[in-house]
C-alpha cells in the first residue's frame, strides 16, 4: 500500500500530517448532517442504490437458485490433509493441485492440526473448493512473503482466484517480521481473496502491514479475528465483517480499512456489522486507497485506540463514503469526527442484511464433517 510505514513511525511526520488533516477540505457530508439537505449526495445514491438491491433480494429464496440447493444437497468429495502422512496428501498444496480444472462439485480439503509452511494458489479454475480445519486445534497456513520480493499482492500465503471459495477454522498467516519503518516495501499478506461469492468462519489472520486483501468478489466474514497495523484489510471486494475482531498491533500511527475504487461507478465497499476493534495504536478506521473509497461500520465497539477523527482524509480521493451506526465503546464518540456520517435506522438497514453480499443467493451452509 501506499501509506510507507517509515513514515507512520517518524513523530515528526505525524504531527505534520495531523496538521495537514485538518487542513483539508472534504467533499462528503458532515456526521449530524442529514440527507435530506443534500439529497443528491454521491454517498445518499449510493445508499439509495442499496436499499433497491436489498429490497430486490429479499424477493428470493434460496430455493430459487438450482445451483446452490444442487451443492447443498449433493455428496461432498473430501481430501484429508496430514502433516504426519495418515491422510490423502501431507501438504495443501498437493490436495489443491488434485483437484482438476473446471471442477463443479464441492471439494472438501480437510485439513489436520499443526503448522503447514506453503504458499498457496487456488486459481479461477477450481471452483466450489473448501479448507475446513478443527476449531479446537486450527491448522495455521504460514509464509514469510513480502512486497520486496513478490509484489504486494502476490506477497500472500494464500491466494484465492476462484469463485465459491470457503474457509472454516483455518489460520492464515505472513509470519515476515514487522516491517522496518525507514522502508516502503515490508508489505506481507496473508491471505488475498480475488475470487467471488467466498466465505470465511471462524477463521484468524495475522500479519502486520496489509495482512488481509479483500480484493474484489463479494466475500462474508464471520466470527473471525483480523491483525495488523497499516491497512490491515484492504481492496476493492464487497464485503461483510459479521462478529469479527480487529486488533490493531500498531506502535504509531495506523489505518483499518483502505477499501479502494477507480471510480464511483463500481459497487463495492466494506461492512462491518456487530464487531469489536481492540488494540493498541493511533488508529483511524479508514481511509481511501485510490480515488474514493466506502465503508460502514455498524453496532461495533470501538476502542480507546480510535482517533477521535475517525477516518483518515487523503489528497487523493475525489469522494468517501464513510457511514456509522449504533457504534458503541469510547472511540465511537462522533463529537468530533470531521467528516462522514451517522446513519439513520432506515439508511443502515440495507448494510445490516446479507443481501448486501447477495448472500441468499449463494453463501452455502458450513459442512459437518
Amino acid at each position: 500500500m501506499a501509506l510507507k510505514l517509515a513514515l507512520l513511525a517518524a513523530p515528526v511526520w505525524f504531527l505534520a500530517t495531523f496538521l495537514v488533516l485538518r487542513l483539508l477540505p472534504t467533499v462528503v457530508c458532515h456526521a449530524n448532517q442529514t440527507t435530506a439537505s443534500e439529497p443528491t449526495s454521491k454517498l445518499d445514491a449510493w445508499i439509495a442504490l442499496n436499499m433497491k438491491q436489498y429490497e430486490e433480494a429479499s424477493k428470493h429464496r434460496v430455493s430459487d437458485n438450482a445451483l446452490l440447493a444442487g451443492l447443498s444437497s449433493g455428496p461432498m468429495n473430501i481430501i484429508k490433509v496430514k502433516a504426519d502422512g495418515s491422510g490423502d496428501f501431507e501438504t495443501i498444496n498437493d490436495a489443491v493441485k488434485s483437484i482438476p480444472s473446471g471442477n463443479t462439485d464441492r471439494v472438501i480439503i480437510s485439513i489436520g492440526p499443526g503448522k503447514y509452511r506453503e504458499k498457496i494458489l487456488v486459481d479461477r479454475l477450481k471452483p466450489f473448493v473448501t479448507f475446513y480445519g478443527q476449531p479446537g486445534n486450527m491448522p495455521i497456513i504460514s509464509y514469510d512473503g513480502t512486497a520486496k520480493k513478490y509484489g504486494t499482492f502476490n506477497s500472500a500465503t494464500v491466494i484465492v482466484e476462484s469463485d465459491n471459495f470457503m474457509a472454516v477454522n483455518i489460520v492464515f498467516e505472513n509470519s515476515s517480521p514487522k516491517p522496518d519503518p525507514r522502508k516502503s516495501d515490508g508489505q506481507a499478506v496473508a491471505l488475498r481473496i480475488s475470487g467471488d461469492k467466498a466465505a470465511f468462519h471462524n477463521c484468524r489472520f495475522i500479519g502486520f502491514q496489509d495482512t488481509l486483501c479483500d480484493d474484489k468478489g463479494r466475500h462474508f466474514f464471520g466470527n473471525s479475528y483480523i491483525e495488523g497495523t497499516v491497512d490491515f484489510i484492504f481492496g476493492n471486494g464487497k464485503s461483510i465483517y459479521k462478529h469479527t475482531t480487529i486488533n490493531s498491533v500498531a506502535e504509531n500511527l495506523g489505518v483499518i480499512a483502505a477499501q479502494s475504487m477507480d471510480d464511483n461507478s463500481e459497487d463495492s465497499g466494506f461492512v462491518f456489522i456487530d464487531c469489536k476493534i481492540t488494540g493498541t495504536g493511533d488508529m483511524y478506521l479508514g481511509r481511501a486507497w485510490k480515488e474514493t473509497s466506502r465503508v460502514v461500520f455498524a453496532n461495533t465497539f470501538m476502542g480507546g485506540n480510535i482517533n477521535s477523527d475517525g477516518w483518515m482524509s487523503n489528497k487523493n480521493q475525489e469522494s468517501v463514503f464513510y457511514g456509522e451506526y449504533k457504534c458503541s465503546g469510547p472511540g465511537s464518540s462522533s463529537s468530533k469526527r470531521s467528516f462522514g456520517k451517522i446513519l439513520t435506522e432506515e439508511e443502515a438497514k440495507p448494510f445490516l442484511s446479507q443481501t448486501f453480499i447477495g448472500g441468499n443467493e449463494w453463501m452455502l451452509p458450513v459442512p459437518k464433517i
